[in-house]
């Protein structure tokens, strides 16, 4: 008998124990066949057991010169039909959305998982809405209640989330919420869904605020893992290099 595995589970509970025990038994065991394509596939798992934290994934859509709203506030919409359906898959495979109080007060969105069917779906089974979080306090007639507030550190909050078994989290913004997330280094992944649009100006809302690079050397630098056309749009994935490594 011969087992092929592609990687070794990353859990230290498990620890390699089953591949022990198969080859203990005389069976053959190759490991390492499609190594990379599966450390892919598994990402935001490898990121929980490895480090007891959600995989996070920061979404943004902006116009082509990097805004992400008008200078009177308006966002919606930048990208079309098919790049918006994309995000609604994305929520789908996330167990939270985290936002910040101001997304919720400037553009009061729905953040539920429509537009979307799985390939394989019963019926009678509904697409589940992923975990709200909120960055803050919101009005009690928001459109979109949270199922939690937040107020404390944002690793504090990954930690927590952690602890309960999410294994994905999906930041959809705004600006300072993007911000926070990304000077902490707490992004694992950047979608960023670009429309064929330019804005211009100085005073348009753009993708992260709050203190940036002050030279070339402090730029935060990562690896495109995927370009792909979403009908006028394209989507860009970003990894940050740490998570990659």
């Amino acid at each position: 008998a011969r087992v092929i595995i592609g990687i070794e589970d990353p859990d230290a509970q498990v620890a390699g124990t089953g591949i022990a025990a198969l080859r203990d038994a005389g069976i053959e065991v190759e490991v390492g066949v499609e190594a990379e394509a599966i450390r892919e596939q598994l990402a935001p798992y490898i990121t929980h057991r490895t480090t007891g934290r959600p995989h996070v994934i920061l979404k943004l859509a902006q116009t082509l010169d990097g805004h992400i709203a008008a200078p009177d506030g308006t966002s919606q919409w930048i990208t079309g039909a098919e790049a918006r359906a994309d995000v609604h898959r994305l929520r789908a495979e996330s167990d939270a959305i985290i936002v910040g109080a101001g997304t919720i007060r400037a553009d009061n969105p729905s953040l539920t998982v429509r537009a979307f069917t799985p390939a394989i779906h019963d019926d009678e089974t509904p697409v589940l809405d992923p975990w709200r979080i909120v960055l803050g306090d919101v009005a009690l007639d928001a459109r979109s209640t949270p199922h939690e507030s937040w107020k404390g550190d944002l690793g504090d909050l990954l930690d927590e989330l952690g602890s309960r078994d999410m294994v994905q989290v999906l930041i959809e913004g705004g600006a300072q919420t993007a911000g926070s997330f990304h000077r902490a280094n707490l992004v694992d992944e950047y979608w960023i869904y670009v429309a064929p649009t330019i804005m211009g100006g100085d005073d348009a809302k753009s993708a992260f605020a709050g203190e940036g690079a002050a030279t070339m050397a402090d730029l935060h630098r990562g690896e495109f893992v995927s370009v792909t056309k979403l009908g006028a749009d394209v989507r860009l994935v970003m990894r940050h290099l740490d998570a990659s490594e």
